[in-house]
């Protein structure tokens, strides 16, 4: 074998080998778990995890927190209403006086500012939630939301948690209010 053929192996063996470094780190950074040198952004918003304005979101990210997998958790809490429904990261949760079953009808600009309480696995009652007035609905995106006594849930985009602003305002149509445990709105 001549000293041409030798360089033009060593040469191709060499690019082999660089080829082969480059696609085992990509395989390695896609697959690693993230680290905390890696940057992050902070949303000051309550629902970063879930759902805000202005930007349209996926339905994924309309839920103000990532539930755990053995189902949302709807639970109770006080307030200036009396004892309403919370998510379980004290996220407050309405009703809409437009929808007189558990049909959705809000959607676009609608669920911008009212993201719909998704369901994720079967919903879990803690507190005072009564297990059997909650259900589910499939929503025309695919998505599964929460009902409790036949009402479809929401949160308000703009609320952090523990804050209750949004009972008897009346936007896109209709009165929100919150609901309490018996099923029924808040007065």
């Amino acid at each position: 074998m001549n000293q041409s053929n030798k360089t033009h192996r060593a040469i191709k063996l060499i690019a082999l080998l660089i080829g082969l470094v480059v696609v085992v780190g990509a395989v390695f950074a896609l697959t690693r778990p993230s680290g905390s040198n890696q940057s992050s952004t902070t949303n000051t918003d309550t629902h970063s995890t879930a759902s805000d304005q202005p930007t349209q979101k996926t339905p994924e990210e309309q839920t103000p927190t990532a539930p755990s997998a053995t189902g949302t958790v709807i639970t109770t809490g006080s307030s200036e209403f009396g004892t309403m429904l919370f998510n379980e990261k004290k996220q407050a949760i309405y009703i809409w006086e437009v929808e007189k079953s558990e049909k959705p009808e809000c959607y676009g600009d609608c669920t911008e500012a009212w993201p719909p309480v998704l369901a994720y696995g079967t919903p879990r009652a803690t507190g005072e939630v009564k297990s059997e007035l909650l259900g589910t609905v499939k929503r025309t995106d695919g998505t599964t939301q929460v009902t409790y006594n036949g009402h479809p849930l929401y949160y308000y985009a703009h609320e952090a948690p523990g804050e209750v602003k949004c009972h008897n305002i009346s936007t896109h149509g209709g009165l929100w209010w919150v609901i309490q445990p018996n099923g029924n709105r808040a007065n």
